[in-house]
């Protein structure tokens, strides 16, 4: 699937109406599409929950008021979020304060995974959207996949090539998201 796509599911519960069904978007900003694939599989278990859920580049999402929820992730690079992820809480951050707001991170790579620590940019992009939780997963590194100047950068940090991310604890985060809008599913309600 390209990163411009959007995936729609349909409710997997046959006793959710269409109305009644709470409606998520997962926005994602991925360079070479490891992060937006930790995205659908997110969806993927929203979906398995009984919520309808819309996964789309972030650059694709300009309606934020048809949702109830929001799960919003970028892929890291030298520590920060990718610019348009950036933009993109800045500019609805109002909107995101009001809905239910989960943030994502992918990047660490090796194991153990480094860098341990957040993003340069997750505390504040947190705050100034009251998100309810971050969570950092592990990346991919495809060298085949950078150009000339990312190349050189791995080689010469020692990055390790491989898929560091791990769908278990992906599934698990996931759930967690699905228990907490089942748990209270009016989307004006704070946690």
């Amino acid at each position: 699937m390209g990163e411009d796509q959007l995936t729609r599911g349909p409710e997997a519960s046959l006793n959710v109406s269409k109305e009644d069904a709470m409606k998520v978007v997962v926005a994602v900003a991925s360079k070479y599409g490891a992060t937006l694939e930790i995205a659908e599989a997110i969806g993927g278990v929203l979906r398995e929950q009984g919520i309808e859920v819309d996964v789309a580049a972030i650059d694709r999402v300009s309606e934020l008021n048809a949702y109830d929820a929001v799960v919003t992730g970028s892929a890291v690079y030298a520590g920060h979020w990718l610019k348009g992820a950036k933009e993109f809480l800045e500019a609805n951050a109002g909107t995101l304060r009001a809905l239910p707001t989960w943030l994502f991170s992918s990047g660490p790579i090796g194991d153990p995974p480094k860098p341990k620590e957040d993003p340069v940019d997750a505390a504040p992009l947190i705050e100034i959207i009251a998100a309810r939780d971050h969570q950092v997963f592990g990346g991919k590194l495809d060298k085949s996949r950078l150009n000339f100047g990312e190349r050189a950068l791995v080689t010469a940090l020692r990055a390790p090539e491989g898929d560091y991310r791990d769908w278990d604890e992906i599934r698990t985060w996931a759930l967690s998201i699905a228990d907490a809008l089942k748990a209270n599913p009016d989307p004006n309600a704070r946690v």
